[in-house]
């Protein structure tokens, strides 16, 4: 999922290296609590970290509430409740983070997964209590398998390659939410062909565009914070145009109004049991493989991870992240999980859970900046939804295209997912692909049982509606 970081991790790689040189420190109170000797570092380098993370991850309390005020509709009021309530559950998640892991990881909102929920599940029928009702019950599931020290078997039941489809897959399905959202694609009057590109006539368009090539060429350039920086600047010449202006209802004070605003039932009732099953599945998946990824990811780069790759003490760092996916769904404010921006902070020799403390204090802070989001025009998240698009996109590069057994699975995951608009059908055809060209190879051995159970799962979800017609109901 997403993860905006790649430029981060990029400067990590060249700019720092693990286990920076620090002043020695105290091995009682804090730095006894956080470990600063024994990891080379103090205070002053933590906090310097804490902030460096905090500005390459503040655009996500703008975006967020950009992405789920479109996809439920949501009035201006609504939109800076939920902007208040991302930045609530990220400070709180955050801080928990670097109590209890000890890590210098920071959580919020996570991208893909609030694309998921506010235009995959909506569009399905769900209410939007009911879809934040599916992120809290995968969440709970993500849970329980940590609990119970199963994630090991759920990680290698799925093969790398579908693992990462499923992240380039969402990657592809944001990038297409964003050209939707600034105006550059739509379905024609008549429906013929479904999508169409629109070439720019209006003021709303041309600054998408105009946006776009700033928000790349910073990127590209980068610069610290292009992401947030990008926002507030097209904002700005929105505001200056006419394209944009103040709500009549605005109000300075944050709103909480989201807070609660889930039900569990929801997708039971619309969709189903099978389907709903299904569904909480696969969005457990992408949450699940890509909190593992960012993690492992994050502490090879601290220079706190094992030889063998594996992060001593994952099991609080995953308890934690799990539980901030409930909490963010019982806010009404989607997924939280581990962001990959935490590089960034790393990069500036962050090594403890002191520096996530700071990232979320300052996250508890910005919730006096959340009613500036019902002024934030579409025209200006836009160009930033292309850009992680493609961050997540880049995923790809570790399948083995060429290998048909890989490769087309892959693609049927990840082309599906926009088409459709719904992950859940990318995954499911993904997995049952994978299955059949394995039997077809006479590679049974190498189906896990869970994905025999998962992919038949899978295709019942997909004929439901025919098994419906052909099995006779009591009367």
């Amino acid at each position: 999922m997403h993860r905006p970081g790649e430029e981060v991790t990029d400067q990590v790689s060249a700019e720092a290296q693990p286990s920076p040189t620090a002043p020695s420190a105290p091995t009682g109170g804090l730095a006894g609590f956080f470990k600063f000797e024994e990891r080379g570092t103090n205070a002053a380098i933590e906090a310097k970290a804490g902030l460096t993370t905090f500005f390459v991850m503040v655009y996500i309390i703008f975006l967020n509430a950009a992405i789920l005020g479109a996809g439920f509709k949501l009035d201006p009021a609504g939109i800076a409740a939920v902007s208040a309530g991302t930045a609530l559950i990220a400070g709180i998640a955050t801080i928990v983070m670097g109590i209890v892991g000890n890590y210098p990881l920071a959580l919020a909102a996570g991208l893909g997964i609030n694309g998921i929920v506010a235009f995959s599940l909506t569009g399905r029928g769900l209410s939007p209590q009911g879809a934040m009702g599916v992120i809290v019950l995968e969440g709970l599931v993500v849970t329980l398998l940590v609990v119970v020290g199963f994630r090991e078997a759920v990680m290698n039941a799925v093969p790398l390659a579908l693992k990462k489809a499923i992240g380039a897959g969402i990657g592809l399905f944001i990038l297409f939410i964003g050209f939707v959202g600034g105006g550059f694609i739509a379905t024609p009057q008549g429906g013929v062909p479904i999508v169409a590109p629109v070439f720019p006539t209006t003021p709303g368009q041309f600054l998408f565009l105009g946006g776009l090539i700033f928000t790349m060429i910073l990127f590209v350039r980068k610069v610290q914070g292009a992401l947030i920086i990008s926002i507030f600047v097209i904002t700005v010449v929105a505001l200056i145009t006419g394209i944009a202006s103040v709500p009549s209802t605005f109000s300075v004070t944050p709103s909480f109004a989201t807070l609660g605003q889930f039900d569990l039932t929801n997708v039971f009732t619309v969709l189903g049991p099978l389907a709903a099953v299904l569904t909480i599945f696969a969005i457990m998946l992408t949450d699940f493989f890509d909190t593992m990824g960012t993690v492992t990811g994050v502490a090879s780069e601290a220079g706190l991870a094992n030889e063998d790759g594996s992060v001593p003490g994952v099991g609080r760092v995953l308890l934690v992240d799990s539980l901030a996916a409930v909490a963010g769904g019982a806010a009404g404010v989607s997924s939280n999980t581990t962001y990959i921006e935490s590089a960034a902070g790393v990069a500036e020799g962050g090594r403890t859970g002191f520096a996530s403390i700071v990232t979320g204090i300052l996250f508890l802070f910005a919730i006096f900046l959340s009613p500036l989001a019902s002024i934030i025009p579409t025209q200006a998240t836009s160009p930033a939804l292309v850009i992680v698009g493609y961050l997540m996109f880049t995923q790809l590069k570790g399948i083995e295209l060429g290998d048909v057994e890989d490769g087309l699975p892959a693609l049927l995951t990840m082309i599906l997912m926009p088409l459709t608009y719904d992950i859940t059908i990318g995954i499911g055809a993904g997995f049952i692909s994978w299955v059949i060209i394995k039997i077809a190879k006479g590679k049974i051995g190498e189906i896990h049982p869970l994905m025999w159970v998962v992919s038949i799962m899978f295709l019942v979800y997909f004929m439901q509606a025919w098994l419906i017609t052909v099995i006779p109901t009591p009367s």
